[in-house]
């Protein structure tokens, strides 16, 4: 696969849909920590953090993106690995995110909060504290799901 300097080498790039992605670009760097990558105009911009990027995009009915307007449901949220999911929470709150759960751990072995930002997109942070196997947690491993495959009939 070819990687260049613009689109990075990152597999999957989420793209959030802000009114004034000026704005977006200040406050997700700010508040959550983000990087600024590019700009294009006032219209596109793209964001790291560690090894992961992000697309905010502006506001275009005409090309299907729309942003989330407050109390409306939500279709998707964003997932990001930090250091320190605690100091990071408490960065966020300062910097006015709207904390939806506050930081704790799970089962699965991650330590997590959720916020939402100035646009209503949801976020979601997440500390690894363990690491576990998903029998450890109740969950399926794929090795465990494909022997339970119609391609291995079970013994009769």
């Amino acid at each position: 696969m070819l990687i260049n300097r613009t689109t990075g080498s990152a597999s999957v790039i989420p793209e959030l849909v802000y009114g004034d992605v000026e704005q977006a670009i200040g406050w997700l760097c700010e508040t959550f920590g983000f990087a600024e990558l590019w700009r294009a105009g006032s219209h596109r911009a793209r964001l790291e953090f560690g090894s992961g990027v992000v697309i905010i995009a502006d506001d275009d009915p005409l090309h299907g993106r729309s942003a989330p307007r407050r109390g409306e449901p939500h279709s998707h949220a964003v997932m990001v690995r930090v250091d320190d999911v605690d100091a990071h929470h408490e960065r966020a709150r300062q910097h006015g995110a709207v904390i939806l759960s506050p930081p704790a751990d799970y089962s699965y072995g991650e330590r997590q909060y959720s916020a939402e930002d100035l646009a209503g997109h949801r976020w979601t942070f997440t500390q690894a504290i363990a690491d576990l196997a998903p029998e450890d947690w109740g969950g399926t491993s794929t090795a465990a799901l494909a022997d339970r495959s119609p391609r291995h009939p079970e013994p009769h």
